[in-house]
């Protein structure tokens, strides 16, 4: 009940225990036609360029930025948490004319700085922005921001990685351009694998480069050659066939679901756990409901109680991981995810029962100890 993974669930676990077969081998090719329509269902999206990346999300965003990013390139990056911060990472070691605007932790990236930037800086080609920031359980406007980044002509890179299946999100209605996430948040699937789906205008952009893609690896323009719907495809690497297998699984989940419900579910058992953490007088880091994650509750740690120990006994104890912060908020939140198959009502009740009596009997310490 971490931040991520979470628990992967059955049926992706048996799917990832079938006998492997060749990443060329027919029935696979198959399989890689059907992961594309369910990835296409999930981000609600028709962009033909949808497909996992061999890799975790972080190699998702850099196939986005190394793809998209060409040196010299203004690209204005919102920074609200880590993830924010490691796409300014990213677009700098581009060499990237990079611009930052910055949020409070804990707050959603504001608009209003969003669009004063872009006026200021009218040669921008890139936004870069995370929809659901992991790191402090913030939800931004991506419809929004999209809207603010096309007015100025500019396209988008969002970070869905902890938003896709748990929160609302829809790539084509709101105008998003270069999408990636991780299939071991709210599908419940392994990780190591990421969604990722790119629109029309970005593939257009990437055409246009004049320099190669910086590595092999990640260009998409070969990486397509191994996922298009051609009757020839090429081969660029050796898939994670299985990996592929648990993600197929859980995306037919998702749709047996139905997207709507999911986020319902996310959102009801969500509030389960809120009011069982308010009653134990534990305070969230996002105060406000309307940006506040559903799949992942940051909860400030009271004064005077060792975080670490908490958390260490939890898992040791009762089998129960949560996350602790991270960066500035290292020692001062824990980050409880309801993601996917975790999402359930029995985590919930288990959870709130075990931190009471934790909690209840845990000596104090100085609070300078976390």
């Amino acid at each position: 009940m971490g931040p991520g993974p979470s628990e992967i669930h059955p049926r992706a676990l048996q799917a990832l225990a079938q006998p492997a077969i060749g990443h060329l081998d027919p029935a696979f090719v198959d399989l890689m036609d059907e992961v594309k329509d369910l990835l296409r269902y999930v981000f609600q999206t028709e962009n033909r360029l949808t497909f996992p990346v061999s890799g975790p999300g972080s190699a998702a965003m850099e196939t986005c930025f190394t793809n998209m990013v060409e040196a010299g390139d203004k690209v204005v990056i919102a920074r609200n948490g880590v993830f924010g911060g490691r796409m300014t990472e990213m677009a700098t070691r581009l060499s990237a004319d990079v611009v930052t605007i910055d949020d409070e932790w804990g707050q959603p990236v504001d608009p209003q700085k969003l669009e004063a930037a872009l006026e200021s800086n009218p040669d921008t080609k890139i936004v870069g922005f995370v929809h659901a920031e992991t790191s402090t359980g913030a939800l931004s406007d991506a419809s929004k921001l999209a809207e603010i980044a096309q007015r100025f002509g500019c396209l988008t890179i969002v970070d869905t990685v902890t938003s896709l299946t748990g929160s609302p999100l829809y790539v084509d209605d709101w105008g998003l351009d270069a999408v990636y996430s991780g299939a071991q948040k709210c599908l419940s699937s392994v990780a190591g694998i990421a969604p990722l789906t790119i629109s029309d205008r970005a593939v257009e952009k990437i055409n246009q480069r004049q320099t190669p893609v910086s590595t092999w690896f990640h260009d998409i323009g070969l990486i397509d050659g191994y996922w298009s719907e051609s009757s020839s495809r090429s081969y660029h690497h050796t898939a994670p066939v299985n990996s592929i297998f648990a993600l197929a699984e859980s995306l037919r989940l998702v749709k047996q679901e139905g997207l709507e419900r999911s986020w319902e579910r996310h959102r009801k058992i969500s509030q389960t756990l809120l009011t069982g953490l308010s009653q134990l007088n534990l305070e969230m880091m996002v105060e406000d409901a309307s940006i506040r994650l559903p799949q992942l509750s940051v909860v400030k740690v009271p004064e005077g109680i060792d975080e670490a120990m908490v958390r260490a006994r939890l898992l040791q104890e009762y089998d129960i991981e949560i996350g602790p912060g991270l960066g500035p908020l290292a020692g001062q939140v824990w980050r409880i995810g309801l993601m996917g198959y975790s999402c359930r009502s029995e985590n919930v009740e288990r959870l709130l029962g075990v931190l009471k009596e934790v909690l209840s009997d845990l000596p104090e310490v100085s609070s300078s100890s976390g």
